[in-house]
């Protein structure tokens, strides 16, 4: 092969830099939204905070950012270990842990979500508060609490069937093997199945968890003081609705934005290799 020198690297063609939205080494893959939103998110910064209004705004608004995270966290680690349970009865062989399960998700997922936190909240919680033994009952007495078990029985039918999907995923031969190793099915589910399963179903589970955050909104209903009902009674005390639902809104954007960036970096991180 011949050696290339200077008049032979010059008459190559050069790569194009038609298409990319950054002819710059580094950046020449960033797509064209991005650089929309970030643009237009320096252009809404500046306004923002160059604005006494909004600045106050914001500050009076962040206040209930941490509550809106919390229930948003807790609905969902107590939602994942209700769809890992209800998943496992999904694909169980016995007929009567299938159907309890079978009829939990089609009946949750057949009301809409805001209808079931109303229905927990005025139902549900006083008939258990009144029962359950002390200190128990104040799991049932306070409205965060409340909500988060209403969004985490909520989505919790859905997780269920996420987790059948990438269980049923795995080829049977898994199962097999281990169980010929001399593994209980239990201990065959926790240390073959299951692993492998959650590398798969890692994307659809980070998607439901950025749609949990934007659902943790519907708890305003019943009084939980999170970033939507603070915005409400502001504009409602103020009468100015559009700053303060504009701010509002701009945090839920950044806020579902920075969580996507974490649930596309934890997707690579643990993607199985092809």
């Amino acid at each position: 092969m011949p050696e290339l020198n200077v008049e032979t690297t010059a008459r190559l063609p050069k790569r194009s830099t038609a298409g990319r939205a950054i002819p710059v080494a580094g950046l020449e893959n960033m797509p064209w939204w991005v650089i929309i939103l970030i643009l237009a998110g320096l252009a809404a910064t500046f306004v923002i905070f160059t604005s006494a209004d909004y600045t106050s705004i914001i500050t009076l608004l962040s206040s209930g950012i941490s509550l809106t995270l919390y229930v948003t966290f807790f609905a969902y680690f107590f939602a994942l270990i209700f769809g890992l349970i209800a998943g496992l009865m999904r694909v169980s062989r016995n007929p009567v842990l299938f159907t309890l399960a079978t009829l939990y998700v089609e009946v949750i997922r057949g009301i809409p979500l805001l209808v079931q936190i109303l229905y927990f909240f005025y139902v549900i919680a006083p008939f258990l508060a009144d029962r359950v033994p002390e200190p128990f009952d104040g799991w049932f007495r306070s409205e965060v609490n409340e909500g988060i078990i209403a969004l985490a029985i909520g989505y919790g039918a859905y997780l269920a069937e996420v987790y059948r999907a990438g269980i049923e995923a795995i080829p049977r031969g898994q199962m097999e093997a281990a169980r010929s190793l001399g593994m209980s099915y239990v201990q065959a589910m926790r240390y073959v199945i299951l692993p492998q399963a959650i590398r798969i179903i890692l994307p659809p589970l980070g998607n439901d968890f950025v749609s949990m955050l934007k659902d943790s909104a519907l708890t305003s209903a019943i009084s939980v003081k999170e970033l939507t009902l603070w915005t409400r009674q502001r504009s409602a005390n103020t009468f100015r609705p559009l700053e303060h639902w504009t701010i509002a809104a701009l945090l839920y954007l950044v806020m579902t934005l920075g969580l996507s960036l974490i649930v596309r970096y934890l997707e690579r991180k643990f993607a199985i290799p092809k």
